[in-house]
């Protein structure tokens, strides 16, 4: 099973301001939607409810604090191959040990402060950079695809 974390941040490794933030500078939503479209999408309560658009043709799962990060895992793999984790940090952290490939987009501004790609230091991976992707419409930015190496 494909578990992906897929993300902008800011060039200061920061996903948002604070966990209501209706992010307006992300530049690669139609390069999230093509890659997230008829996928299994998992996204955390407060990442949800800042969306601007709901993320329709994609099964959305919105784990509790008491969802075990395996099992939802296992669910998905009855009858997927790949699904995709869009954070915040607290989802990003409880998915951190299952995931694969790690897919990227830092965007030319600074937060200063805020949630970070992980709310805990849970990850300890080595990573190899499979690809760089331009993003459609947005000159100078891309979304870098790494492989986590187990």
């Amino acid at each position: 099973m494909k578990v992906k974390l897929i993300c902008a941040i800011s060039s200061d490794g920061y996903i948002a301001r604070h966990s209501n933030e209706k992010i307006q500078w992300s530049k690669d939503l139609s390069l999230f939607k093509k890659q997230t479209m008829n996928k299994t999408v998992i996204i955390g309560f407060n990442t949800h409810k800042t969306l601007v658009n709901e993320l329709d043709g994609r099964n959305l799962i919105i784990p509790t604090r008491t969802d075990k990060a395996n099992k939802l895992i296992k669910n998905i793999s009855k009858t997927e191959s790949e699904c995709f984790i869009a954070g915040g940090g607290n989802t990003n952290s409880k998915f951190a040990n299952y995931l694969t490939d790690i897919y990227l987009t830092p965007h030319p501004i600074f937060l200063g402060s805020g949630i970070r790609l992980f709310s805990t230091n849970t990850i300890n991976a080595k990573t190899k950079l499979e690809n760089k992707i331009p993003v459609p419409g947005a000159e100078g930015i891309f979304q870098y695809h790494f492989k986590v190496l187990k």
